[in-house]
């Protein structure tokens, strides 16, 4: 009996892998404006359809936020570019889970407090005059 190799089922990557994807998502996320502005923070999580060129075909949330960031998500992932992949030969549509992360930067809080000063009578201007002579 001849020692065949399992050949496991391949799954469309984009190139540079998962760090070049989080790299997109990073620079590439838009915070929804009213999102920002209820403070909406969370994971979406979501399921895209892949066709056998690389294109994302469908997009579907599993688990979502309010206030925008659902189709901030799908637009992101709509516009990422996958590799094309055959599996034995025949081309095949995948399905490939992700999660894209909405967290708001810290807010700059500064607290102060006015204090009245008390006025202080002027001071009479002293004048000095200088002179400075440099020889070369």
């Amino acid at each position: 009996m001849k020692n065949q190799k399992n050949k496991f089922v391949q799954v469309p990557q984009i190139a540079g892998g998962k760090a070049a994807l989080q790299k997109y998502i990073e620079a590439s996320l838009i915070y929804p404006e009213e999102a920002r502005e209820k403070r909406i923070e969370g994971i979406v999580y979501l399921t895209a359809e892949i066709d056998d060129n690389g294109k994302v075909v469908q997009v579907e949330i599993i688990k979502g936020l309010a206030g925008g960031c659902n189709e901030e998500a799908i637009r992101l992932i709509k516009n990422v570019r996958f590799g094309g992949v055959r599996n034995k030969g025949v081309r095949v549509k995948t399905k490939k889970q992700f999660r894209i992360r909405f967290q708001l930067p810290p807010e700059n809080i500064v607290n102060y407090n006015l204090v009245a000063q008390k006025e202080e009578k002027p001071k009479p201007e002293i004048v000095k005059s200088y002179s400075y002579t440099i020889q070369i």
